[in-house]
């Protein structure tokens, strides 16, 4: 691939050790907003929560608001029956319209009764007694997106006693009917009063990415929405993960660049779309939030979201995001460092009409140029037959991708 951009191997390494400097770095308006209150202080987010990029599953994808307390208890029988869950699956997140459009007369939030009419804190329960964790959604304005409930602006201390009190784990937390203030202003609100309410609960910013919530979301939450919503098509998916790659070096344990949420097993894309759009959001450290009906799972989904191997790259301890080390036209190589002095590597085909040759050197990849490196082969299980001197080269279909583990051996 001679002429072609390549990042310096140098840069992808960076990250590791340089991005850490930032952690309490807010940008203007936030910083003026916590002179007094001092809401972006790491500490007060230092849940514990979020040192690998969460894994579960999410409503809207598939259903948006078609849901109800019997389709989650499903959900969340599946997710167990099907092995999803020792696979490191394990929230299961409620998302818009699970609550009834009015408060109670003490400003409390309900729980929808025509659709959830035993309540959120039974469903924990249940969800619970399988080994799983409860999400649930609301939204930083006056109502969520769909408008069909309120959102938690000017209730935030009683919305966030009210999840830890019915057992919630989770938050997703939209940017709807804001009243035009400004996103720095209102997340910090939420943040205080989750850190105050008595239960650790990851806190996942959807705010678009409007106001660059990846420049300010560590001090603020645990993952943070770099993209608009997704859609189940291809030109959609590679335009989340370009946007989502622009902030790679801002993400590491505890918080995490969030391109949205899977589309994979929805039917918009074909299988080879499908792996390369979760190849890509486990190598980008991205949440892994399965967004179809996982009752009823074909054998190629099962197969694609069932991979150990590639979930193992987005749940490597050293939680370095990969970065696109390497273009030419509409061939792309990815790369990011592993713990056990390991490089994970992801060659794309963009193109849409023919098989081309995708060469991925060790110089752009942070590998001495000499090494020898034995690769495997991470959607076909198993290793290349030939220890690899300098780069690696393979023929990549269009719309498809390789995935490769590369580990140095002299």
């Amino acid at each position: 691939m001679e002429g072609s951009a390549a990042v310096p191997s140098s840069a992808l390494w960076l990250p590791a050790a340089a991005v850490v400097v930032i952690a309490l770095a807010v940008c203007g308006d936030a910083a003026a907003a916590g002179e007094h209150h001092d809401p972006y202080r790491r500490y007060l987010l230092a849940n514990g929560l979020g040192m690998t990029p969460p894994m579960g599953w999410n409503s809207w994808n598939h259903f948006a608001c078609n849901i109800s307390e019997s389709m989650i208890r499903e959900t969340a029988d599946a997710i167990v029956s099907t092995g999803l869950s020792k696979l490191g699956y394990k929230y299961v997140n409620i998302d818009d319209c699970w609550a009834e459009l009015n408060r109670d007369a003490e400003g409390y939030l309900v729980a929808k009764k025509s659709t959830f009419p035993s309540g959120i804190k039974a469903l924990a329960d249940y969800v619970h007694s399988k080994g799983l964790k409860l999400g649930i959604y609301s939204d930083a304005g006056y109502y969520t997106c769909s408008k069909a409930m309120p959102g938690s602006l000017n209730h935030e201390e009683q919305d966030a006693r009210t999840f830890a009190s019915w057992g919630i784990d989770y938050l997703k937390y939209d940017n709807c009917n804001n009243g035009e203030i400004k996103p720095t202003l209102r997340y910090p609100v939420m943040t205080r009063a989750l850190m105050n309410s008595g239960r650790q609960i990851f806190f996942s910013l959807c705010e678009w990415g409007d106001m660059h919530p990846a420049l300010w979301g560590f001090p603020v939450g645990n993952s943070w929405r770099t993209t608009n919503d997704i859609s189940d098509n291809w030109a959609s998916m590679v335009s989340r993960a370009d946007m989502n790659e622009y902030y790679a070096d801002l993400a590491r344990p505890g918080g995490w660049n969030d391109p949205d949420m899977l589309e994979v097993g929805n039917g918009g894309m074909t299988k080879d779309e499908y792996i390369v759009h979760f190849s890509i959001w486990a190598i980008s450290k991205s949440p892994l939030l399965i967004g179809c009906d996982v009752r009823n799972l074909t054998v190629d989904t099962m197969e694609i979201i069932g991979n150990s191997e590639v979930i193992s790259v987005n749940q490597d301890p050293l939680g370095i995001q990969a970065k696109k080390v390497r273009m030419e036209g509409d061939l792309e190589v990815w790369a990011g460092p592993l713990s056990g002095y390991r490089v994970a590597l992801l060659l794309v085909n963009r193109g849409s009409t023919l098989p081309d040759n995708i060469t991925a050197h060790w110089d752009d990849i942070g590998i001495p140029p000499k090494s020898v490196v034995r690769a495997r082969d991470i959607w076909r299980h198993k290793y290349l037959r030939q220890k690899l001197v300098g780069n690696l080269t393979v023929v990549v279909n269009p719309h498809a991708a390789k995935m490769y583990i590369l580990k140095p051996i002299s």
